[in-house]
């Protein structure tokens, strides 16, 4: 597993402000870690920069729940997010905020999408991600269990367990994002050797 390497002094922000521009701002205020696929953090850029086109490469986290029953827990997107609305999705899955290390984020995240705090995140794979507007280095967790979850309807619309025949037949018919399709390929069988 590999872990964000920050900078001794603040990283400098992405893209760099003209002298005559004034203070980067967004509405968010998130600020995410710009980093090498080795960990190394180079800077820092604000949400509406790392989703506008300009894909620098940040990290985020995704945790897949599975319980003994080779069930799969999936949350649905809230319809206001402005990536894939709608769609079925990882259980957890989240932005890593600049300063954070990759299990403050896991156990962050996993609280803010479903209340979610018992738990043994175990790692399972990082790998880079690009999609029209944004480029991710995603560091995938799973947590195996039966789990009291109790999602935040202002960031998932709904949870549910998912029988792995399913999730099969919904694959290729648009009730997934793409991310989740190609990563679930990728961790299939790592997933059901944890059982």
């Amino acid at each position: 597993m590999i872990d964000l390497i920050y900078p001794y002094e603040i990283a400098p922000v992405i893209p760099a402000p003209k002298a005559e521009s004034k203070p980067v701002r967004d509405a968010s205020g998130e600020w995410f870690p710009v980093v090498e696929p080795s960990g190394l953090v180079v800077g820092r850029a604000l949400r509406e920069y790392c989703h506008s086109g300009a894909k620098p490469l940040h990290p985020v986290v995704h945790i897949h729940i599975i319980d003994r029953y080779s069930r799969i827990y999936l949350q649905k997107r809230a319809s206001h997010k402005d990536i894939q609305p709608g769609k079925w999705d990882t259980a957890v899955g989240g932005h890593i905020s600049y300063g954070e290390t990759l299990m403050e984020a896991v156990f962050r995240e996993a609280w803010e999408e479903l209340g979610f705090a018992e738990f043994n995140p175990l790692y399972l794979l990082t790998y880079e991600f690009e999609s029209a507007v944004e480029r991710e280095l995603v560091n995938v967790f799973a947590a195996v269990g039966s789990y009291d979850l109790h999602p935040d309807h202002d960031e998932v619309d709904e949870g549910r367990w998912w029988e792995l025949a399913d999730i099969d037949a919904s694959i290729g018919k648009g009730i997934f994002t793409p991310n989740f399709e190609s990563e679930f390929r990728m961790i299939r069988k790592s997933l059901l050797a944890l059982l």
